[in-house]
């Protein structure tokens, strides 16, 4: 493999050491599928690659530690904002197309005194599968850790896709969340059994504001610090379910993670909502921070 450049950035965060860890390999022109794998394995951390570049049109591929997925959120966050402050679009641009292996998706870069502050990324089309049977949930909380009558009766239990399949599973308050202790060979178990990239445990801060964790061991990532293709899903269901209020036909949350990890994040999530009332539309918005740059060996 030739000496391939890379930069490291923290997505979903203005601070050094919060977010989500993301590399960014900016001409992966000529890599196979394998070489790409290999590189996110060497550099152990999800990885995006820039296959092409016109304008403000990317080709980008993402890979975790041990597989491809179609869409990482905070990479693709990460990504918007790295092209434009290293100059990589053309300047001041303010939309940047992502042709992913899910869809072609706009990101949108929100500037502040002139400088990119913040990205909003439109997130693949949302999708949903039926609940599960209660006794695999309580399989799942079991996995976690927890008993069953920790779960918030009041908020969704679902699985949806927003780019990975994710389960997601409320509970009653952040601090139970914080309590979780999975036993990740069980979960990895239950995850394959499902069909499900991600575990999401959330639970409700306020009215538009919950708290989560994600746990995904069949990616090889036992705990995922900040989420952002699994918390695009979650507002996409929980605006399903109608239990968040709308606000000019939209619904608008914010999702905390990370904080038991010691890298706090915050994600913004906004719905929009076809005219039949379903969310069609889910863009996930955060800060990026770059940590440095280096070279593959």
């Amino acid at each position: 493999m030739p000496r391939l450049p890379y930069v490291r950035m923290e997505a979903f965060t203005r601070t050094p050491g919060g977010g989500n860890p993301v590399a960014l390999v900016l001409d992966a022109r000529g890599l196979s599928r394998e070489a790409m794998q290999e590189v996110a394995r060497l550099l152990d951390q999800e990885t995006a690659f820039v296959l092409e570049r016109r304008e403000n049109s990317v080709e980008v591929r993402f890979f975790t530690p041990s597989a491809e997925v179609e869409f990482s959120g905070h990479a693709a966050v990460a990504l918007g904002l790295g092209l434009v402050r290293m100059g990589l679009v053309p300047e001041g641009t303010e939309r940047i197309y992502l042709r992913t292996l899910a869809e072609v998706l706009p990101v949108e870069v929100a500037y502040q005194g002139g400088e990119p502050q913040k990205a909003w990324v439109r997130g693949p089309t949302p999708r949903f599968r039926d609940v599960p049977p209660w006794k695999v949930v309580r399989e799942f909380t079991e996995a976690l850790g927890a008993n069953e009558r920790y779960l918030h009766r009041g908020l969704p239990t679902g699985i949806a896709y927003t780019g990975l399949w994710s389960l997601f599973l409320p509970f009653i308050t952040p601090g139970l969340v914080d309590e979780l202790e999975p036993e990740m060979e069980r979960l990895k178990a239950l995850c394959h059994r499902l069909e499900v990239a991600t575990v999401h445990a959330y639970a409700p801060v306020g009215p538009r504001t919950f708290y989560a964790r994600d746990f995904a061991p069949l990616l090889g990532i036992p705990e995922d610090p900040v989420t952002g293709s699994a918390n695009a899903a979650l507002g996409a269901l929980l605006a399903r379910s109608g239990v968040v209020p709308r606000r000019a036909g939209e619904v608008q949350l914010t999702l905390l993670q990370g904080h038991r990890m010691g890298s706090p994040g915050t994600v913004e999530v906004r719905v929009e909502y076809s005219p039949s009332g379903e969310p069609y539309k889910v863009l996930l918005g955060g800060e990026a921070v770059l940590l440095e740059s280096g070279v593959l060996e």
